[in-house]
């Protein structure tokens, strides 16, 4: 009778075990990440013989004043053009501290004869619902996260990060290392002066006793 009533508990056990929800919040893994978005935008100008025709690059200026070109964006060139035009592209580029990279990504449409693309493609990183205090910050006996857990730290990732892509993928290596790219970090720390060497003001507050 014993052992049908252990067999019995033991199977109450394990159906309790399977009717639980996953509970993501478990472990040690950020409940809050940061989510990628992408969009491209497409900018078609004239460029009859390679280069820019008069007009276009004023065209061009406002469409990147309209967009708000900045921080997380990458320009594009794409279709048959000569370097003149990609050059013209990148020094009205410049006046916005961007550069124009190669390639392009894969956009609607073709691009017409005598014409150059211009592509700029945002990308942006962010953790949505943050901060989450949608549950009450107390102690869990389920050693659950809390539902504000990684809001901070990801947040703070995703605002500093100087390419969203790469919180996607890594970056393919170019082949080539320098050693001094590595050591600058370490150099610059070792050159400067440890803070608080100079010591501190002997300053009273007025009216201190």
């Amino acid at each position: 009778m014993r052992s049908k009533l252990l067999l019995i508990a033991a199977g109450t056990a394990l159906a309790g075990c399977q009717n639980m929800p996953d509970v993501p919040s478990s472990g040690l893994s950020s409940v809050n990440v940061p989510v990628v978005t992408s969009a491209d935008y497409v900018f078609d100008a004239a460029a009859p013989g390679g280069a820019l025709a008069p007009g276009e690059g004023q065209r061009l200026d406002g469409w990147f004043q309209g967009l708000g070109l900045g921080f997380g964006d990458t320009i594009y060139v794409d279709g048959s053009y000569a370097p003149a035009a990609r050059a013209q592209v990148a020094a009205i580029a410049s006046r916005y501290g961007m550069m124009v990279s190669a390639g392009a990504p894969v956009t609607a449409g073709m691009v017409a004869p005598g014409s150059t693309r211009v592509v700029v493609a945002r990308r942006r990183a962010v953790v949505p619902a943050c901060p989450n205090w949608s549950q009450r910050s107390a102690p869990d006996w389920d050693n659950k996260a809390t539902s504000n857990f990684g809001c901070s730290v990801n947040a703070n990732l995703a605002a500093m990060v100087a390419d969203p892509e790469d919180l996607l993928h890594g970056r393919e290596g170019t082949g080539v290392g320098d050693p001094l790219t590595g050591a600058k970090a370490v150099n610059y720390y070792r050159s400067q002066a440890p803070t608080g060497t100079k010591g501190l003001a002997d300053v009273s507050p007025k009216g201190g006793n």
